[in-house]
């Protein structure tokens, strides 16, 4: 529950806040009429979102049990790109993304009114497509039903009010050190997603090493525990722990982490080396 309400806080901040700058941009240039063109593109974005989350599901539901094992791994894998792209994406734009945005709209409301329709399904639907794989692949991860659900939508709910908050001035947030925390909370949240789709390979015959233990902790650490419950949730944590799952855990942490906590100037210098 605790990391799919990360999840979409994070998640649904991030679209609550585009929303919100959509609105807020209409609002002060007083172009009003232009308001359902874009509640009706973040209604498709949504619909849409959902329907996807929904086909992972049905989907899964009617494979073979290697079948599904190998989509679940697949489906964690780009589940993490995902949130690791999207992750390093708000670090870099969060500052001109306000501005961005009003310029998009701006040329949006010269072209026409389908225009603004696309221009707001496409700014909140990319958010949206990868709240539902990620949530997807999260709850798979969790091999629960209910829990990661009610998690999420508690997230979304807040993000949702937060955004309303900051929209109204009521509320000020630091939004660099938001997302910076929330950033470092969901690369743990990803290596553990990560590392159980690597189980899943495994289980699947598609990658070995399924009986090849690095350590076994189900003695200290059993998995119906709370805090055997707390760690599967948040870092799946599995008692048992092939070395395959460890080493992807260890080295996506130890990687991505350390790239997103690189100073700016640090980061451009390395990309720039990188380019060359």
């Amino acid at each position: 529950m605790l990391s799919n309400a990360l999840i979409g806080l994070r998640e649904g901040l991030e679209a609550a806040l585009v929303v919100s700058i959509l609105v807020a941009f209409l609002v002060r240039s007083d172009r009003r009429e232009a308001l359902p063109k874009v509640w009706a593109g973040v209604a498709v974005a949504l619909a849409l979102s959902v329907a996807v989350g929904a086909l992972l599901t049905f989907t899964s539901n009617s494979m073979s049990f290697e079948a599904q094992e190998a989509f679940g791994g697949g489906m964690s894998i780009v589940a993490v790109g995902f949130v690791t792209w999207m992750i390093f994406w708000m670090r870099r734009t969060a500052r001109a993304l306000s501005g961005e945005l009003r310029d998009k709209l701006e040329q949006a409301l010269q072209i026409g009114s389908w225009a603004v329709v696309l221009m707001a399904f496409l700014a909140v639907g990319r958010e949206g497509l990868e709240t539902a794989v990620f949530f997807w692949a999260a709850a798979q991860a969790t091999g629960e039903t209910t829990q990661p659900l009610v998690g999420f939508l508690i997230g979304i709910a807040v993000a949702v009010a937060l955004a309303y908050l900051i929209y109204r001035g009521a509320v000020r947030l630091n939004m660099a050190k938001f997302f910076k925390v929330t950033g470092i909370l969901l690369i743990f949240v990803a290596a553990g997603i990560l590392a159980y789709g690597m189980h899943d390979l495994q289980e699947a015959n598609i990658l070995p090493g399924l009986n090849t233990l690095a350590f076994d902790i189900s003695a200290a650490v059993p998995a119906d525990s709370w805090y055997g419950t707390l760690l599967k949730g948040i870092f799946n944590l599995s008692p048992q722990t092939t070395v395959v799952e460890a080493t992807v855990w260890v080295l996506y942490v130890g990687i991505v982490l350390t790239l997103f906590l690189l100073p700016g100037r640090a980061r451009s210098a390395s990309t720039a080396s990188a380019t060359a």
